[in-house]
């Protein structure tokens, strides 16, 4: 996966690279740390260097960058504690939301909730991290959206934004690959129960687990 890989570019340069930037760092192409190296990125992207500028700035605000005098801009880094926090945040939010889904899930919903799933299943067997990044991110938003609380949406999306790339790193091992499968599944089974209480449960064991291993990931 590069930088530019598919998308149809759209109707202004800073637009472009603005979503291309949030795409690689949200799929943990461009890892927390990691430089921006602006002329190598202005070239891959075919633009200059005013628009790639622009896009930084607009990350810088949404937490996703930042710069450092003398040496540029980088992808921003959680401490375990920031990590922590955002993922309770997380867990208080979420589990509103869930609550506010479940009666308005149709069984069409929840055929295109399984669809998502299946996103993420194949992207888990081939590999492929940051197409399950993507995937996942995918599939609990499609959820999330189900509350019909659309400052609710965008609170939960700023948190998912913030960590999405240290989910990329929870997706390296196999073994984090396939409890998210199975996590998934479970959390399906008490939606088509219409169990608020179990997919609530579901889905903070599932966030706990990735916690866990990322606080092991990032003591290293």
């Amino acid at each position: 996966m590069s930088l530019g890989e598919g998308l149809r570019r759209p109707p202004t340069a800073q637009q472009f690279v603005l979503e291309e930037l949030r795409r690689a760092i949200t799929a943990g192409v461009l890892r927390p740390g990691a430089p921006i190296k602006q002329d190598a990125l202005a070239e891959e992207l075919g633009v200059s260097r005013v628009p790639l500028r622009e896009a930084l700035k607009t990350l810088q605000g949404e937490g996703l960058v930042n710069y450092q005098a003398h040496r540029g801009y980088f992808v921003e880094t959680l401490s375990l504690e920031d990590l922590r926090e955002a993922y309770r945040i997380r867990q208080i939010l979420e589990a509103e939301a869930i609550r506010k889904a479940v009666p308005n899930l149709t069984p069409a919903d929840l055929d295109a909730l399984d669809e998502a799933q299946l996103d993420v299943e194949r992207a888990s067997l081939l590999g492929d991290v940051p197409e399950m990044a993507a995937a996942n991110r995918r599939f609990h938003l499609m959820l999330f959206e189900h509350a019909k609380m659309p400052r609710l949406l965008r609170l939960i999306r700023s948190l998912w934004d913030a960590t999405d790339a240290y989910r990329s790193m929870y997706y390296g091992a196999s073994e984090n690959r396939e409890r998210v499968v199975h996590e998934h599944r479970s959390l399906l089974g008490a939606l088509r129960r219409r169990d608020a209480d179990g997919a609530v449960e579901a889905l903070d064991l599932h966030r706990a687990h990735a916690v866990y291993a990322l606080e092991e990931s990032l003591a290293d």
